[in-house]
């Protein structure tokens, strides 16, 4: 695992010289010269007076004639209208002077989504209210939310508008980090917004709340834990995973500024002329699924359609990710999903290519895949029998070309419109105001608990996960509201969003089914 260790800065400016005197060469032989000195010395002497006044009232910086750091503090109350840089002791901030054009080619400096947004919230936020149904009888109370601290890798305190955690045991390489550095700067987009509250956070894979562990009235109230992913057997609370900010261990940049880049790479090879195989790349080693989607790939006895390759990230790295750039891998008219050892952080990238992606059953969701559709989004695969499924949904693309390039730009559409930053904090913001209304005790700091801000996770870090920090930064507030929150779906409306998904996979396996009967009896149409 990646180790982060604290760094101290090291103080480069230089003092300006404002004198450059060459005591030999003052002539002190004539009252015309030193009157000059002295003259001189008493203009030069004005002009640091008048400066310091000025830098005092806020008009000049006078630490550019001094050569030192400005350390400036700004206060801000909501609503917030302007903008303004936020404090900052170091130059973590750098990177984000580089402005990035976007589709509609203006210059934004926040690698914010320029696409428009509704004043609703997408569908899958929705879900929020499903994730917190379980504490919506009892509340959740102090002694529920300490049965959650044996599962927990870290508590997250917000008080007044700070945020202060406390870590209890380590996460997998810098996951911790990247989710902590991501609340951050959600308090940054709205600052003054959030509640007062207590969260604990698992980072860790898979889900460990059983809700069939608190079924019935006689069973407590489950303790309310976050995490990335959770199924259909768990009650995990769904979180954005760390990323979205950035995953430094494999170089997988920031999502804002991926997503720009995935878009480039989309218009570099046209749906039309892309390879007519399914692609996947990634490391089989973590799932029995993955292992078994292997056995898919082209061979001499058999072409499932399909082309996967293996990715060796200790290769990767040491060879500089060369051929891991997620904008060069959108030359396939199709592209395998499939999970790891819970769900996938690859999705997002997978669906944004525009290629058609070939979803393989999931056991487990994440927080915006509830909101997709399959035929509309994806195209659903069988986990038993993957083989024969993907080789039919190659074929059928192949021969229903418009409504297969029309499957894959919709889910393309999905992720930038319907998953950018924008949605990401949105999320965020909305999830942990329903939870803060369900609190029946008052926030508290505990004893251990730090104060994290930009500058305290910014400054020390170095290498790439400076590089990540500087580029996801939030500069300044955002400048609109909220999107506004969608309503619960009725008991009504839920079955009928779940037996749509379920008719609609099952259609296309009656489909392919009755294409390997017609293979079977000679019948290749």
């Amino acid at each position: 695992m990646a180790q982060r260790k604290s760094i101290t800065r090291n103080n480069n400016d230089t003092q300006t010289n404002t004198h450059s005197n060459d005591h030999a060469s003052i002539k002190t032989s004539s009252h015309p010269g030193k009157r000059i000195v002295k003259a001189t010395l008493l203009f030069v002497l004005s002009i640091f007076i008048s400066a310091g006044l000025l830098s005092f009232l806020g008009c000049f910086d006078f630490t550019t004639l001094a050569g030192l750091k400005q350390v400036t503090t700004i206060i801000t109350k909501p609503p917030i209208k302007t903008h303004h840089k936020f404090p900052h002791q170091c130059d973590v901030v750098q990177n984000q002077t580089q402005p990035v054009v976007s589709e509609d080619g203006t210059k934004n400096n926040k690698l914010r989504s320029s696409h428009p947004r509704p004043a609703t919230c997408p569908s899958y936020f929705r879900w929020i209210h499903e994730d917190l149904r379980p504490w919506k009888e009892t509340g959740v109370t102090r002694g529920t939310l300490e049965k959650a601290r044996r599962k927990a890798h870290f508590r997250v305190i917000i008080l007044d508008g700070k945020v202060y955690v406390k870590k209890y045991r380590r996460a997998i390489e810098t996951r911790d980090t990247f989710t902590l550095w991501g609340i951050v700067q959600l308090l940054q987009w709205y600052p003054g917004r959030l509640p007062d509250l207590e969260l604990l956070f698992d980072a860790d894979d898979r889900p460990t709340v059983r809700s069939r562990d608190y079924r019935g009235q006689q069973h407590p109230a489950p303790p309310p834990v976050f995490r990335y992913c959770s199924n259909d057997a768990s009650l995990d609370i769904v979180f954005p995973d760390w990323s979205f900010w950035g995953w430094a261990e494999l170089n997988i940049k920031p999502w804002a500024k991926s997503l720009v880049a995935i878009e480039e790479g989309n218009k570099m090879t046209r749906w039309e002329d892309r390879v007519a195989y399914a692609y996947w790349r990634g490391n089989p080693k973590v799932a029995r699924t993955r292992r078994e989607l292997l056995r898919c790939n082209v061979s001499d006895k058999e072409d499932w359609n399909t082309r996967v390759y293996i990715n060796d990230w200790a290769i990767e790295s040491k060879e500089g990710f060369k051929n891991s750039n997620l904008e060069n891998q959108c030359t396939h008219r199709y592209k395998i999903y499939v999970e790891g050892w819970a769900w996938s952080v690859s999705e997002k990238y997978i669906m944004a290519c525009d290629s058609m992606t070939l979803y393989l059953r999931p056991t487990y969701y994440d927080f915006f895949i509830r909101g997709m559709m399959p035929l509309q989004h994806y195209w659903p695969i069988r986990d038993r029998g993957k083989c024969r499924s993907l080789k039919y949904a190659v074929h059928w693309g192949n021969t229903h070309l418009d409504q297969a390039r029309k499957i894959g730009e919709e889910g393309s559409r999905y992720i930038r419109e319907e998953v950018n930053m924008d949605y990401v904090y949105d999320y965020m913001f909305h999830l942990m105001n329903e939870y803060a209304k369900l609190l029946k005790f008052k926030p508290e700091i505990p004893l251990g608990a730090k104060e994290i801000t930009t500058d305290s996770m910014g400054c020390p870090a170095k290498g790439r996960w400076r590089d990540f920090m500087a580029e996801s930064m939030v500069m300044s507030p955002s400048e609109v509201s909220p999107c506004e929150m969608p309503l619960p779906y009725s008991p009504l409306e839920l079955r009928e969003v779940l037996e749509r998904k379920a008719n609609l996979t099952r259609q296309v396996e009656v489909w392919e089914d009755q294409y390997f009967r017609n293979l079977t009896n000679g019948n290749k149409h």
